[in-house]
This record gives structure tokens, sequence and C-alpha cells, in this order.
């Protein structure tokens, strides 16, 4: 898990280089006529879904949903997607679930993307067109580098669709710079304790890093981790948080303060033990930064800060003497109906 994750870099220069194919590929398709979007993905892409599809009501406009693929494989129905775009992400690209509604979206009309890392996948070969993550094989079990890879080609793609200009430097610099501070999150790791319960919270295009990263201390660390919108958590949630509580926010450079403000204020009210991945919101004296990038858009910064959420949880389970690369009772290939 570590060296994959000190991988991301890379991956991210890979995928930086094939813009210009990538480009090519999406003008080819043809998205002018599309007024709706349809997601659907499992897990981590399925998080990775939630940034994309922020991103894409935001710069396209359109709305976009999160598809339910057992409305296909569980109650067979018949879709009918006139001018509706379906976009299938996946690491393997072979959970059958995935797979089936993507297939019965086209078969209504749709046209179809995926996003994996296996061009050979079923998922790959069900779409119109489909984009190679660049992560190169991934062994650990919690996805890392396919996830951030997730990110970044849910902002190239949307920015080509945008008609907008990419330019990568400063996020490639800064993922470089993110993977060198292992040291210093390793360092708070060692001082965090878990045992009274921890909370990830977000919102916007950090919701989705928000809930990789409750997922990732999950599947690492073996304990039940609640992850929510900071919006959300003021309309029942933050009934159960204690003096003891460990939350940690996700706060990408570039946020709006005022989007967060009255959840954090009343949280402060409640534990001291707040913990911020991204340097958007201003921490108090105690409150501790895990880590995040300085100088980025929002978007940006969300898809480098996604390295110090895999470094958080992989240091956290190492602390606790659990193997991060191979947690007990899951497979790296999951395949849902």
């Amino acid at each position: 898990m570590r060296s994959e994750i000190a991988e991301i870099p890379a991956v991210f220069q890979k995928l930086s280089d094939q813009i210009p194919e990538i480009s090519k590929a999406v003008d080819a398709l043809s998205l002018t006529n599309i007024d709706s979007v349809i997601l659907v993905a499992r897990g981590t892409s399925d998080n990775a879904a939630l940034f994309l599809k922020y991103l894409i009501e935001t710069k396209i406009g359109i709305p976009c949903g999160l598809a339910s693929p057992s409305v296909v494989t569980i109650y067979k129905s018949n879709l009918r997607f006139t001018n509706t775009l379906v976009i299938g992400i996946s690491q393997s690209g072979q959970s059958p679930d995935i797979v089936s509604y993507t297939k019965a979206a086209k078969a209504g009309g749709a046209k179809s993307i995926s996003f994996t890392n296996d061009p050979d996948s079923p998922l790959a070969k069900a779409t119109d067109l489909h984009l190679y993550l660049e992560a190169g094989t991934e062994k650990a079990v919690a996805a890392t580098k396919s996830y951030s890879a997730e990110l970044l080609l849910s902002y190239i793609f949307v920015s080509i669709w945008a008609k907008q200009s990419i330019d990568l430097t400063s996020l490639i610099s800064a993922s470089n710079d993110a993977v060198g501070k292992l040291a210093k999150v390793s360092e708070i790791v060692d001082a965090f304790d878990h045992k009274f319960g921890i909370t990830t919270m977000g919102r916007g295009f950090a919701y989705a890093n928000a809930q990789e990263c409750a997922l990732k201390i999950q599947e690492t660390l073996k304990i039940p981790v609640s992850s929510f919108s900071s919006a959300d958590y003021l309309h029942g949630p933050i009934s159960s948080l204690t003096q003891n509580s460990r939350v940690v926010f996700l706060a990408p450079s570039g946020v709006a303060h005022e989007a967060m403000d009255k959840t954090v204020n009343r949280i402060r009210e409640i534990t001291k033990h707040l913990y911020w991945i991204g340097s958007g919101f201003p921490s108090l004296t105690g409150e501790v930064s895990i880590g995040g990038s300085t100088g980025l858009t929002e978007q940006e910064s969300v898809i480098v800060d996604s390295i110090v959420l895999q470094q958080f949880a992989m240091t956290l389970a190492i602390k606790n003497n659990l193997n991060p690369d191979a947690p007990a009772g899951l497979l790296k290939v999951t395949q849902t109906i």
C-alpha cells in the first residue's frame, strides 16, 4: 500500500501525458446533446463518482445522479435513457452488476463511457468509450493509486467536455510533496486514539474524500467509521458526538469557509479532538493538521489530498499491528450482482 501511494505522482503524470488522446476520444463521442448523466460504481469507485458528480453539475450544468444497479440485476427493469450519458467507474471493470447496468443503459439509448484500470475488462468492452486509469497493477486490497487516478481522470474528462484548458504542473508537483510527507502523518498517527470513535466530514467536492477516508479506515483498521456531509451532520447525527469523539475534516484549499462554519463551530463546542486534511479552513490551537495541499483550486486540492487520507489510514493500521495490504475478509476484486 505504501509503495502504491508513492506511485501516485507518476500515475498523474501518465494521465497528463494522455490528455491530447483523451481529448480526441471524448470529442469523437460527441456529447453535445447529452441532457443528463448517470454514474454507476461501487465502493471506492462510488466515492470517486461523487467527485465526478460535482464536477459535471458545476462545470457542465446538467443533472447527474448515482445509479442503483439492482434496478437492472434484481428488478429486471428496462431503462429509457434518451440523451443520457452513463459512466461506469471500476478499478477492475469486472463487477457483474456494473457491467449489466451499463449494458442495459446502452440498450435503452444511452451513450456510455468507462473508467477502469483494465482495458480488456468486461466493463471496458461494454462501453462506447473506455478511458484507462494509467495506474498499472494494484496489489494492495485497499485501493489507493486507482482512486486518486479516478479523481484526476474525472477532472480531465469534465474539463475537456467543458472546453477548459488543463495544466496539471502544479497539481503533480503538490502530489510529490504529499508523498514525501509520510513521516509527518505517521508522527500524528502515533498520538491518535481511535477508541472513542472516528467521524469524517466534508462538503462539496471534498465529500468524496470524506467518504473515502472513512472507507479506507474501515478497510484497514477494521473499525466502524461514520462519514457525513458537514451540511447533513447538524440534521441529527451530531447528537451522537461526545467530548472524546475524534472528527477528521476534509477541507481542501479553496473551500468556502461559510459552507462549513456553522458545523465546525458547533462541533468545537462538544469536542476538542479535531483533525484536518487540507489547508482550506483555519484551525484552532490544539487542533491537528494531518496534511494537505496549498495554492491549488478546490478541485485540484481534493485530488492531491486523497494521498494524505490514504497515508493516514495506512499508518493507523500499521500502528495497531494490522496489515493494510490484505485486510481479513476482503478481496481485491469484488463481484456483486
